[in-house]
């Protein structure tokens, strides 16, 4: 079976093109700004020095995470969670998938008593924006740190590792990596893998449309998620400096 034609020529096992600019909200204590193909996203890392009350005086910080997409980042206008009264429950999965990926590669008692708060929010969404927030989070985060080390507030940048993550599926059959959002709308599986810069995984979210996935699919499916996030370790990497 041959593979389907992809935006840009990509082959099956290729990323969309991705960009990551440090520092795009210079009055964040870190931020980014990260392009995967059309999805774009703005990250930020601001730091409080203080943490939330059921951690006071145990000397670990705490990082957490809020996820929102702009009205327009959708070709329809979505309305805002503000106008709503409360988040739905895509942005609470997903703002929730944020905050545990980062706080898996977090030391949070080198940390100290302190709150991190990334806020990832969407301004063009095709396909993949968890992912994407995941991936610029990361760099949002270690900026801050670095900052924070740079002002003598930190001895050393609180982390055990890097974090990725990044979408894949079967489309007609075939395992693909990083769907846009029409392959992801009509995938048979689509799944998003998040993985530290180890090659460990912290968290596979796999969903099968129509027909079970069998492991072999599955194994297939994680091994080009590995592949994608080498690729998005060296633009963060590169990012990060």
């Amino acid at each position: 079976m041959s593979a389907p034609e992809r935006s840009g020529g990509r082959a099956p096992d290729d990323l969309r093109p991705v960009t990551i600019q440090p520092g795009f909200v210079p009055t964040a204590t870190g931020s980014a700004l990260i392009s995967c193909g059309e999805t774009r996203v703005i990250c930020t890392a601001s730091v409080q020095e203080s943490v939330p009350r059921w951690l006071v005086g145990q000397g670990r910080g705490w990082v957490t995470s809020e996820y929102g997409m702009l009205p327009a980042s959708t070709g329809e206008r979505k309305q805002r969670d503000v106008t709503k009264g409360r988040p739905d429950g895509r942005t609470v999965e997903i703002q929730r998938l944020i905050g545990r990926s980062l706080r898996g590669i977090v030391d949070f008692t080198a940390l100290g008593e302190r709150t991190v708060y990334v806020d990832c929010d969407v301004l063009t969404a095709d396909g993949g924006t968890r992912c994407a927030s995941i991936t610029g989070g990361y760099v949002a985060l270690a900026l801050a740190f670095n900052r924070l080390v740079g002002e003598g507030k930190l001895a050393t940048v609180p982390l055990t590792g890097s974090v990725a993550a990044v979408s894949c599926g079967i489309v007609e059959g075939t395992p693909l990596l990083d769907l846009d959002y029409p392959e992801d709308s009509t995938a048979e599986v689509d799944a998003n893998v998040v993985m530290t810069g180890e090659g460990g995984l912290v968290e596979v979210q796999a969903t099968a449309e129509r027909t079970p996935l069998s492991r072999a699919h599955l194994d297939d499916l994680l091994a080009l998620a590995q592949h994608g996030i080498e690729g998005l370790r060296a633009a963060q990497a590169a990012a990060i400096g």
